[in-house]
């Protein structure tokens, strides 16, 4: 027969495994509903850093109706970009995504990096990304989206070389204002 629990002989949680479960059952029902409250949690890599620029101010810019008009972007900074009727844009290649949809907004932006490797842009809404150089499009290298969070909503991962002119062209866009950054990828 089990002996009462005194001062002096706590009671062992080996002994007692349905007390030990219910402990982990409880812990993990007041987790659960933190993680199901954030829209953002369920991204495979680490985005505290592009969570982070999308809590900071935006520089607000137009997007660039063709490569001469692009705006520079550089890593580690907010953007919020006004884009562009569809139709009023030359793309530096066509889209590796076409819309058929007319009242869709597009635009370019000039991607400056420090350095060549491997970069995530990252976009608050459910459009299309593409880099562009020499005449080509550069192929993601992955991808993730959440779609219930918009800090950031997407991000797309790019091998970029900066000793080559890089156009962002963004596409397919349901609205005129996109916020976006660009982040070196330190670790995956």
């Amino acid at each position: 027969m089990p002996t009462p629990t005194t001062p002096d002989k706590p009671m062992s949680l080996r002994k007692k495994p349905t007390v030990a479960l219910y402990f982990c059952v409880l812990i993990g029902a007041q987790a659960a509903p933190a993680l199901a409250q954030d829209p953002c949690a369920g991204f495979k890599w680490d985005v505290s850093r592009e969570r982070a620029l999308f809590g900071a101010s935006a520089q607000e810019q137009p997007a660039g109706k063709d490569t001469a008009t692009a705006p520079a972007v550089v890593p580690d900074q907010l953007y919020r970009l006004r884009l562009l009727p569809r139709g009023q844009v030359a793309f530096a290649v066509p889209p590796g995504k076409e819309t058929l949809a007319a009242d869709t907004y597009a635009g370019l932006a000039a991607l400056q990096i420090p350095a060549s490797g491997r970069y995530r842009i990252s976009i608050d809404l459910p459009i299309w990304i593409d880099v562009a150089a020499n005449g080509k499009l550069v192929p993601a290298s992955d991808y993730e989206a959440e779609h219930g969070c918009d800090a950031p909503r997407k991000i797309v991962v790019f091998d970029l070389d900066n000793n080559r002119r890089l156009t962002l062209q963004l596409s397919a866009a349901s609205q005129a204002i996109v916020r976006l950054t660009v982040t070196p990828v330190l670790v995956e």
